[in-house]
């Protein structure tokens, strides 16, 4: 299950900010996705308590919630916002503990007992504990925190690797180690920072975890975190374990790229321009008789189209099926001489050819 959390994490990105429009926009393009949670931003947010008040009525099954930090003060302001669940950050790491909070695990850990207590004495049903810099930690106290977490009526703890360190290995290693030992769901949160966090949150899902933070293009602090779009479709199209709506996912991602300024890369997993496009002579060719030769997914599956193109990497086989598409055929001298030429243009061109520029080469 995805939590989203482009308006709290992905509004923390250097230099990014969400007018209103946009948070309300962003909002109704992930209900259309249908992710199960969203987070709408952070107790003490510019507009965080009208955003809520715009959303709340047409969030169907989705749920929302508000990320705090782990004091009794902030939790109060988060009851009165109205949402349906309070995701509270805790560090439980020692540095964090010591150089952030001031003080020792013994004191964390009554912090985070007293408000977790106050929590629910608030009236806040679901209450979600978020175990921050965990793969710094001592992982014995990390576990005992997440015991305590549990006892003093949490619903659900999230495993935070804030700074992208964990491995998959580490990770399946450590989802299982928490679901040995808690009753409650457990979610993840994985930073990208070594390019891991989507492989990250797809092996906790598969290790005992429930849900996972993700953000539209995996927007967030320094390089971001697990991206929705990656999860979503690995979710819907491989894995088949969810149904969510990603023919939604292109043009809500291309709002957020605009509204972050964060460029979609061509090649980007399910959004980039080319991701379904071919010019290599092998691939073409294999495209041609059968596309899951050489597609995960049908393109059309993301709202993406397919592209074949012939340039400097075509073979015959290749440019013979660009001819059979313009209703033409050549002799073998004739279908080599133009292999040949257009080898010749593309390489000059340093691109593939567009459509006129191989008609224009047939004609002549």
């Amino acid at each position: 299950m995805l939590i989203d959390t482009t308006l709290r994490e992905g509004a923390q990105l250097f230099g990014a900010y969400f007018s209103m429009e946009a948070r309300e926009r962003i909002v109704t393009g992930l209900l259309s996705v249908g992710v199960d949670e969203i987070e709408l931003g952070w107790v003490g947010q510019e507009g965080l308590a009208e955003l809520v008040g715009r959303v709340r009525a047409r969030r169907g099954e989705t749920a929302l919630s508000v990320w705090s930090p782990c004091r009794e003060a902030d939790i109060r302001k988060a009851a009165g916002l109205g949402v349906d669940r309070i995701n509270i950050g805790v560090p439980v790491s020692d540095l964090h503990i010591e150089n952030r909070l001031g003080t020792d695990r013994e004191g964390l850990l009554e912090r985070l007992a007293r408000t977790v207590l106050a929590a629910g004495l608030l009236g806040i049903r679901y209450v979600s504990v978020g175990l921050e810099d965990l793969s710094r930690a001592d992982a014995d106290f990390a576990l005992k925190a997440a015991r305590l977490a549990q006892d003093v009526g949490a619903s659900r703890v999230r495993l935070s690797d804030s700074l992208g360190l964990l491995t998959p290995l580490r990770t399946a290693e450590l989802a299982a180690a928490f679901a040995g030992e808690l009753s409650i769901d457990l979610a993840v949160h994985c930073h990208d920072d070594f390019g891991m966090a989507t492989a990250n949150a797809v092996t906790a899902l598969q290790s005992g975890v429930r849900y996972a933070d993700a953000s539209l293009l995996g927007i967030g602090e320094r390089s971001g975190i697990a991206a929705t779009e990656e999860l979503a479709a690995y979710l819907t199209l491989k894995e088949e374990s969810h149904a969510y709506h990603v023919e939604n996912l292109r043009d809500l991602c291309h709002f957020v790229s605009q509204a972050a300024g964060v460029p979609i890369p061509r090649t980007k997993p399910v959004l980039g321009k080319d991701i379904f496009a071919c010019e290599s002579g092998l691939h073409a060719h294999a495209l041609s008789k059968s596309p899951a030769l050489f597609e995960p997914y049908d393109p059309s599956r993301v709202g993406a189209d397919r592209m074949v193109a012939v340039g400097g990497k075509s073979g015959r086989a290749a440019i013979r099926h660009a001819l059979a598409d313009h209703g033409l055929d050549l002799t073998e001298q004739g279908l080599s001489a133009l292999v040949h030429e257009v080898r010749k243009l593309s390489w000059e061109l340093e691109r593939p050819l567009t459509g006129s520029e191989l008609t224009k080469l047939i004609k002549n």
